[in-house]
């Protein structure tokens, strides 16, 4: 769950750039993309905007969970190693 204080401020119609985005937010906007593609109500032009973004939302998705292991990874090998 995130809460409103970690979802930053933007202005009013602005959309965030994907990279700046924490898993957690990157996640939730990438349910929000699935949801509104799913409904089918979009036009032609709005889809593949929204499944553009849905695209690097799951990238960056997957750019947090690699690193996460990484560091899980590391933190494996450092307590073994003592």
């Amino acid at each position: 769950m995130t809460s409103s204080a970690a979802t930053p401020t933007h202005a009013p119609g602005a959309v965030p750039a994907v990279d700046s985005l924490s898993y957690e937010q990157a996640r939730d906007e990438l349910i929000r993309v699935v949801s509104v593609l799913e409904q089918g109500a979009a036009t032609l032009e709005e889809s593949l905007a929204l499944w553009e973004r849905g695209e690097a939302l799951a990238t960056r998705c997957e750019e947090w969970l690699i690193g996460a292991k990484a560091r899980l990874d590391a933190a494996r090998g450092a307590a073994t190693a003592e």
